[in-house]
């Protein structure tokens, strides 16, 4: 099932409380949102995650179908894996990751070209990643809940995945030796 997404420019007005902060990325459709609400206290913190009225008005106007979560400890290796229908928005609920996405699109001039970024509890970003692109991450704290929302439903024989060290890409990670499945290792055949 294909998913209708857009893009929009942001409006000059929102005319809403919480507003979604919006930073572009060197890669062409790729964006950083910092959330509309956070809100610390004594009691510890509160933050509103996906407020569909607030990102259309930033400029994001994507109906999301599927919510997925990854726990993982200290040096774990996720990815990179992508298809060709699903945006994503990627956020840490708890921990910190190094978060790379590759744009695996063949028809566009970045195709290729990849930005690390880092997310974590702390700084509470979240990362738009358009259909056609790969991401992956390294976790950097003892462990990390990866949180994504998904425009399409999971569907592993449409995925791609590209090898986190392949030599062609140079990708930078802050970890030498990470902790990798068999799928991410390159050792486990495409699904078809």
């Amino acid at each position: 099932m294909r998913s209708e997404a857009r893009v929009l420019e942001p409006p000059r007005s929102a005319g809403l409380v919480g507003t979604v902060e919006v930073r572009r990325t060197t890669l062409t459709g790729v964006l950083v949102l910092k959330p509309p609400t956070v809100f610390e206290d004594f009691r510890g913190t509160y933050v509103e995650t996906w407020n569909r009225a607030a990102y259309r008005a930033a400029g994001v106007d994507i109906h999301f179908v599927q919510d997925d979560i990854s726990v993982s400890s200290r040096g774990v290796l996720r990815g990179i894996h992508g298809d060709q229908q699903t945006w994503k928005l990627i956020s840490c609920l708890h921990g910190k990751f190094h978060l790379v996405v590759i744009n695996w699109d063949p028809s566009s001039p970045q195709y290729g070209q990849w930005e690390g970024l880092t997310l974590s509890d702390q700084n509470r970003l979240q990362v738009l990643v358009p259909p056609r692109f790969g991401n992956g991450h390294v976790v950097l704290s003892d462990t990390a809940i990866f949180h994504y929302k998904q425009s399409s439903y999971y569907d592993r024989a449409g995925q791609f995945t590209i090898l986190w060290n392949d030599p062609r890409l140079n990708i930078w990670w802050p970890v030498k030796n990470p902790i990798v499945s068999r799928r991410d290792d390159g050792c486990e055949p495409p699904v078809h």
